[in-house]
């Protein structure tokens, strides 16, 4: 009986290891847009996860605005002499940067970060960018992209080149953006799209009409005929309040569900992030709420037709989400979501969207807005999820229900990206 649970371990490692997978949000560009594309040591050891870790132990005398003031460099070395050599680098992130180094074939029983920066330095970026992919094995990966942002929005109006491996997303954040409406709609206004405003209580919000309406679908529509989207995405806090909030209602309702469904494109919603919570951190300052799900699942009742792909932030939204990835066939639950993308979480919401929804879901993203990151991400996931699976295939022949190789591979693909495009096609 132990050859044959050994076996059933190894083949599932085995299966984990080789599947190729599609990463379906990330931060990342393509080398075209330049400096957007983050690579190298110091943008993993600055990452924001690692800025929040250090001023848990650095001393009273190192205030923000003195960080913020130093060079990336020392930034790195600061993060790299606190958090990896006086301390262990047992935290997630930390860890993720020695996994890094390691899979690339450096040295850091060392501790020379010197050595690893000359590495790095002798890089082609056009070539390290296939190679990271290559050892991450992944087939494409989606990154997140503004039409507000306007450096951003040049690249694409200019046709910068994009690799194959990476695929938009249209990112629409702004849209919601209440407190600094005036200049959402100035960014429109710019590019040709006659949004109107209205002034209530001395704050300027969106004029919730049909030309409004019709021009933001347009704005929609326009942007995404040019960059070829996987889909539409928001990120909103936990106070997020379809149903209640009736600017970010009637804007869903009347202009983003409407171009949506006009292009066949899912909405992906990541709900949770408190942000700036310590605004000194900056983006390292962002924490988590529980959100009202509720209000989640009166958009999927109110809008049948279209698809939504979702992720939710806090451990204590996860149940709820999952019975709703039940209930609604067209929700998309997708990937660990920041602050759940811990070992110890990641297991525990896997085995809970195997046990209520089998493999109808994304079980990971990477999130990734360092190239390397791929790299740490996916290792570990994929050594987590192992575990996972060979626990579900062990009960499932004790059930006495015998599996083949492939039958295994074909549910580890669809967990890795075969039903997150099985859902864009339906």
């Amino acid at each position: 009986m132990r050859n044959v649970e050994d076996q059933l371990s190894l083949e599932v490692h085995r299966t984990l290891q080789e599947v190729t997978i599609t990463d379906v949000h990330t931060h990342l560009f393509p080398p075209s847009f330049g400096k957007a594309l983050l690579w190298g040591p110091d943008e993993l050891l600055t990452y924001h996860y690692l800025i929040a870790e250090l001023f848990t132990v650095a001393k009273w005398d190192l205030t923000y605005d003195k960080f913020w003031s130093m060079t990336k460099v020392q930034q790195a070395d600061l993060i790299w002499e606190q958090l990896f050599i006086n301390h262990g680098p047992l935290s997630e992130a930390a860890r993720g940067v020695i996994t890094t180094f390691h899979k690339l074939g450096l040295e850091t029983k060392k501790r020379d970060l010197a050595s690893i920066r000359k590495w790095f330095a002798q890089q082609k970026l056009d070539e390290y960018l296939p190679k990271v992919f290559e050892i991450a094995k992944i087939d494409y990966a989606v990154m997140t992209n503004s039409p507000f942002n306007p450096k951003e929005a040049k690249y694409w109006q200019e046709h910068a080149p994009v690799p194959d491996c990476l695929k938009p997303a249209l990112r629409i954040d702004s849209l919601f953006d209440f407190e600094n409406w005036e200049s959402v709609a100035d960014a429109m206004t710019t590019q040709g799209y006659d949004v109107r405003s209205t002034t209530e209580g001395g704050q300027v919000l969106p004029q919730l009409d049909g030309k409004t309406f019709s021009e933001i679908r347009r704005f929609l529509v326009d942007w995404s005929k040019t960059i070829k989207p996987v889909y539409f995405a928001a990120s909103f806090g936990p106070d997020f309040a379809y149903g209640k909030n009736k600017p970010l209602t009637e804007i869903i309702d009347h202009a983003i569900v409407p171009a949506a469904l006009e292009l066949g494109l899912p909405f992906a919603l990541m709900i949770g992030a408190r942000r700036l919570a310590n605004p000194g951190l900056r983006n390292a300052g962002v924490t988590v709420g529980t959100a009202d799900l509720y209000c989640l699942s009166e958009l999927l009742r109110n809008h049948p037709h279209a698809k939504f792909l979702v992720t939710v932030l806090a451990r204590t939204n996860q149940h709820e989400l999952t019975v709703l990835g039940r209930v609604f066939r067209n929700l998309h639950i997708f990937g660990c979501w920041w602050y759940c993308n811990n070992p110890s979480i990641i297991d525990e919401m896997t085995r809970q969207r195997l046990e209520l929804l089998g493999t109808s879901f994304t079980a990971q993203h990477s999130d990734a807005r360092v190239l390397d990151q791929l790299i740490y991400k996916w290792d570990h996931t994929r050594e987590i999820i192992s575990k996972v699976l060979t626990d579900k295939y062990r009960d499932l022949r004790e059930a006495g229900w015998e599996f083949s190789k492939d039958e295994i591979a074909r549910d580890v693909r669809n967990i890795f990206g075969g039903s997150f495009e099985a859902f864009l096609k339906r």
